[in-house]
């Protein structure tokens, strides 16, 4: 990757649904060249699909809760069973295997307080954990998925 690539990818991060003639304006270059640059940046794996971002609490996912999960269970089948769960439904976003203290982290977005304790209660009854705090967001102060390149 040079600059021009850096700096496509930087617009890119900001808004996919640009034009390719206002993105090629802006990193001062041509639409073709701009497009053959995107193209070889998937290719490569650099650029994953393309998605659109809605606004959860306009959609009424008004809370965010962040999960963190203690299991005592560490055999390849439980760990199995505790993946599938998690990547059925919906409401996580993001899971996070850590090191330290706490086993795992979740980030789930539901519309309250009681979907999460549906979510909660679904969750716990398909997989054995030994500990689970759960940790209302009560502000976002900042969420991206854009990377300092």
């Amino acid at each position: 990757m040079d600059d021009t690539d850096r700096k496509i990818l930087l617009e890119l991060q900001q808004d996919a649904g640009r034009s390719l003639d206002e993105i090629a304006k802006i990193v001062g270059s041509s639409k073709t060249p701009v497009w053959n640059r995107i193209r070889k940046m998937r290719e490569a794996g650099i650029i994953g699909p393309q998605v659109v971002v809605p606004d959860a609490e306009k959609l009424g996912f008004e809370a965010c809760f962040f999960v963190l999960i203690r299991t005592s269970e560490h055999e390849a089948d439980w760990q199995q069973r505790f993946l599938k769960a998690l990547r059925e439904r919906p409401e996580v976003q993001e899971a996070h295997r850590l090191a330290g203290d706490i086993d795992y982290i979740l980030k789930v977005r539901v519309k309250n307080a009681r979907a999460y304790d549906v979510f909660y209660q679904a969750l716990i009854s398909e997989v054995k954990v030994h500990n689970v705090t759960a940790l209302l967001s009560m502000e976002e102060i900042k969420s991206t998925t854009a990377l300092a390149i």
